[in-house]
């Protein structure tokens, strides 16, 4: 018989039961895929992060790898943020820095004072688009053009004002025919700088209570817009969510905190 440690941790938020849960599984090697993906099924959370230690000498600490109930993910901030929450306060690493190998390049996590943890994210391109016409059915509220982000396969939508955002109310079967591509609706906020709320019934997760990764385009975007560097966001969601967002070149500086729920341990009576 296998046992695996797992645990759960509530990103973007500094109170249990706020914020996006995630599931945290540290692992000695790699399992099979199929495997790794029924796990994250039977977790039913958004994502479950596993990872792997790097070996001495390598540019990363661990590899990290996400998967939704229904498919791997090329990046995800909030199961990363949960992951260094359990590295740094359950499993004693000792650095203030933890570094990790992923599909979307080299990530890192930061430990900053009162409990707030750093995302050091990819800068995401974006390019303006004619809106799909099954985007348009399925959210009457998107104008003309949207914005493509093709490094995370997502459709990013502005509305007008924080409202617009609260009150959308998308037809997701239709959404999920857009196959792997996701949908970010933005505005600028009332108590913060911008809002956004996510949509991705493909993968498994109609709407996701907070969404890190996203912000590696809704930086630069709104940065842009905006004229500033240092922006304060809100994740609309029945949770709820903080962040504050910092672009810094190529890199964004997701930050938020996190609330620690659980941890058990997973039994696998077949595998080796």
């Amino acid at each position: 018989m296998t046992t695996l440690p797992i645990y759960q941790v509530d990103a973007f938020t500094s109170e249990v039961f706020g914020g996006n849960p995630a599931a945290v599984m540290p692992l000695e090697h790699w399992l099979p895929d199929e495997l790794l993906q029924k796990m994250a099924l039977e977790n039913h959370l958004s994502e479950t992060a596993f990872l792997v230690p790097e070996p001495a000498g390598s540019d990363a600490d661990f590899h990290i790898r996400w998967f939704t109930p229904g498919a791997e993910v090329p990046l995800c901030g909030h199961a990363t943020l949960a992951t260094a929450w359990v590295l740094f306060y359950k499993l004693d690493f000792a650095q203030d820095t933890v570094r990790f190998r992923s599909k979307s390049g080299p990530l890192g996590v930061t430990r900053r004072e009162g409990g707030w943890l750093e995302l050091d994210f990819p800068n995401l391109a974006y390019q303006e688009q004619a809106t799909p016409e099954l985007l348009r059915q399925a959210l009457p509220l998107a104008g003309e053009w949207v914005y493509f982000t093709p490094n995370d396969a997502n459709y990013m939508v502005v509305l007008e004002n924080e409202a617009a955002v609260r009150a959308a109310e998308p037809d997701l079967g239709l959404l999920k025919k857009l196959g792997s591509q996701g949908v970010i609706i933005t505005a600028p906020g009332e108590q913060c700088d911008f809002v956004s709320r996510y949509f991705v019934p493909s993968v498994g997760i109609d709407e996701d209570p907070v969404t890190g990764s996203i912000h590696s385009v809704l930086t630069p975007y709104w940065a842009g817009r905006l004229g500033r560097d240092r922006l304060s966001a809100r994740q609309l969601s029945a949770r709820g969510g903080v962040l504050e967002c910092r672009l810094d070149g190529d890199r964004v500086r997701i930050a938020g905190q996190a609330a620690f729920y659980m941890e058990g341990q997973v039994r696998l009576d077949s595998v080796s």
